[in-house]
């Protein structure tokens, strides 16, 4: 697949997963031009950017490619964040990320290490 772009880059602060779901969707602009489509793109791209935020660490890159067909969209981190013994219950609100990139995604997957976390997802770019 080609890079559409150099890969976009930021720390968990600060506005970056705003700006990372904007450059998500222009670059696939580029391949997809059905409205729908890139709506879903750009949701599956916040939701895999806020686990970015929430449970990653370091630098979080944002990496679009197409081979024409398909486009596919990386998200990585420096690896997981150590759990907060002090944290409360967990939220309803969270957790459902991954179940929304898993019903709009044509393919998709998470690889964890202790040093790198990497979430990506593809859809039918001709859709």
């Amino acid at each position: 697949m080609e890079r559409l772009g150099e890969p976009f880059e930021f720390t968990g602060d600060g506005d970056g997963g705003r700006r990372a779901r904007r450059a998500v969707r222009e670059r696939a602009a580029k391949v997809i031009t059905d409205g729908t489509l890139l709506d879903d793109v750009e949701l599956m791209a916040a939701e895999g950017v806020a686990n970015a935020i929430l449970h990653g660490t370091g630098i979080i890159a944002v990496t679009v490619a197409t081979d024409g067909r398909h486009l596919r969209v990386d998200i990585t981190d420096d690896g997981p964040a150590q759990d907060d013994p002090r944290a409360a219950e967990p939220r309803l609100d969270h957790g459902r990320g991954l179940t929304v990139i898993d019903a709009l995604a044509a393919e998709w997957s998470l690889e964890q290490s202790p040093r790198r976390t990497r979430l990506w997802f593809i859809v039918d770019a001709l859709r």
